[in-house]
């Protein structure tokens, strides 16, 4: 038997193809039959070529599905459980998951900090945007869902960008009613903007250039703030009276300057150091690698930026950084979820069948026809 994948083929190429349906490796595996999977910003990275991603890796970090087979030694799920898996792959064992910090498991990589699911040096783990996914460390690492398909638009987001918005704000140390500027209005920041209301912000301003996304961004109750319309940061002051208590990176390496078009790898860092007031603090969840074969410079290119780091240090600002540890969340959220108090699904722009996924990649690359938040369901419509 085989199962559908969606795979890197090269630089802005994704193929689908038949390959053997995964088989349970260790006792502890449940292989899970996907019912939905999505295409993420991160996804975008590799498809571009900037990673290093080789030819013939199955994308796929966001996923959930049932149950299918269960490993002899998984004591806690049974077939036909209806789960959702964090992007990172943990042992729940090793000093850092003992500590909840699951992103940076030492157990299930060798030499790396952190596994995930279909993503380059994250592991030999297969990604979700497939029909079947092996699950390792099941009990770990599956959480459980009410059954049936309902609010599967919402559990899906648990995987990854619902934790992840909601940890960029927890780094930035933000307390219920300060303000707080998040950069970037993709999937990742309305989750942060959002995870700011729901957690009592008395403002939330929202960067971008993008009018979808800023229109989405206050009908959540944001404050849009246009870089292209001029500088940010004069555009928060202005708003807000002065600076901001708390601000989140949701953009990451590819950043670009006020025009749109330059990468300028430092410009949020740099912005964030000035909007935020002394002894406020900078979240950071957007992603930074320490290669970028297509970086504008050599020092960016190793995963170098330069920072003012002066400022920082005059101004008395914390910063925190890291990919979301999704376990030390996702139960109070998917809880948020059921009781009707969150749905985060807003984002989701598309949702598709896995023969769809090549023109899906190309117009969510390039930002086209609403593209924002696509999901997959791969083994057919629910």
């Amino acid at each position: 038997m085989s199962s559908t994948e969606t795979m890197r083929a090269g630089p802005f190429k994704v193929k689908v193809e038949d390959v053997p349906i995964p088989t349970i490796e260790s006792p502890n595996d449940v292989i899970v039959k996907v019912t939905t999977a999505a295409i993420c910003g991160s996804d975008l990275h590799m498809y571009e070529g900037r990673t290093g991603a080789q030819a013939g890796i199955t994308f796929g970090h966001e996923n959930m599905g049932v149950v299918e087979t269960v490993g002899e030694g998984v004591t806690l799920l049974s077939k036909g459980d209806r789960v959702v898996m964090p992007f990172n792959v943990a042992d729940g064992r090793c000093t850092n998951c003992f500590k909840g910090k699951t992103a940076f498991c030492t157990g299930v990589n060798p030499g790396f900090a952190g596994g995930a699911y279909g993503y380059v040096a994250m592991g030999p783990y297969r990604g979700g945007q497939a029909q079947y996914i092996r699950v390792p460390f099941a009990d770990f690492n599956a959480l459980k869902l009410p059954p049936g398909t309902e609010n599967e638009a919402d559990f899906i987001l648990l995987a990854d960008i619902f934790p992840t918005g909601w940890h960029g704000v927890s780094l930035s140390g933000f307390q219920p009613g300060e303000t707080i500027a998040v950069w970037g209005a993709g999937p990742v920041g309305l989750m942060a903007a959002y995870s700011s209301v729901l957690r009592g912000a008395s403002k939330v301003f929202v960067v971008d250039r993008v009018p979808e996304r800023l229109a989405a961004a206050e009908k959540i109750g944001a404050i849009p703030i246009d870089f292209s319309k001029g500088s940010a940061v004069d555009q928060i002051l202005e708003k807000n009276g002065g600076m901001v208590d708390r601000t989140v990176d949701a953009v990451g390496y590819q950043a670009v300057d006020t025009g749109g078009k330059t990468e300028q790898p430092n410009i949020v860092l740099e912005d964030m150091i000035k909007a935020t007031r002394p002894c406020g603090g900078l979240g950071i969840p957007g992603l930074y690698v320490p290669t970028d074969p297509g970086a504008p410079d050599e020092n960016s290119a190793k995963g170098r930026i330069s920072l003012s780091f002066g400022k920082l240090f005059e101004k008395g600002l914390s910063l925190a950084t890291g990919q979301c540890n999704v376990k030390q969340y996702n139960v109070q959220l998917r809880d948020l979820i059921i009781a009707g108090k969150a749905k985060p699904s807003f984002v989701v722009s598309h949702e598709i069948g896995i023969e769809d996924a090549e023109v899906a990649y190309d117009k969510f690359d390039k930002r086209i026809e609403g593209y924002t938040k696509v999901l997959i369901h791969p083994n057919g419509p629910l």
